[in-house]
């Protein structure tokens, strides 16, 4: 298993990776297609900001990304194939990417939340300090914040 810099050749199967890591969740065909511009993953993504791929014999099976912001790192993605989720490999891309960015002088870690994945966040210490309303009813994306210094790695 090895965690390397993607490249725009990795856009394909990235977004492919994307989008059936967002349809376990039980969003429907529809929905997944209603999302296809958000859920893509292109060329000019990868140029422009840090992803990150998960190989596991000699296959991409997850992959996260990341961008700067003023004070803040954005974990703007963090995706697994659906039949390797809950197999410690979010853990793994989690834990690299904590090492890469905990010496990198920001104050702090902010995504928006898969709201069925916010459980794994703060597993690794991050809290919701907000919420965005969605285009599905009653669904909410939370907002979840990591301050560096709290940074925590190896959660079980």
């Amino acid at each position: 298993m090895t965690i390397e810099k993607a490249t725009k050749i990795d856009t394909e199967i990235l977004t492919s990776i994307t989008k059936k890591s967002k349809a376990h969740w039980g969003y429907s065909d529809e929905q997944i297609s209603a999302w296809s511009e958000l859920l893509t993953i292109s060329s000019e993504y990868v140029e422009k900001n840090y992803v990150f791929k998960l190989i596991e014999n000699d296959k991409i099976i997850g992959y996260y990304s990341y961008y700067y912001d003023s004070d803040s790192i954005l974990l703007d993605n963090l995706f697994i194939l659906p039949e390797f989720i809950g197999k410690g490999f979010g853990k793994i891309l989690m834990n690299d990417f904590l090492s890469r960015v905990k010496d990198s002088g920001q104050k702090r870690i902010l995504l928006d939340s898969e709201p069925n994945a916010a459980q794994f966040y703060s597993k690794f210490g991050f809290i919701k300090i907000d919420e965005i309303k969605t285009s599905i009813k009653d669904r909410f994306l939370p907002v979840m914040e990591l301050h560096l210094s709290q940074i925590k790695t190896h959660q079980k």
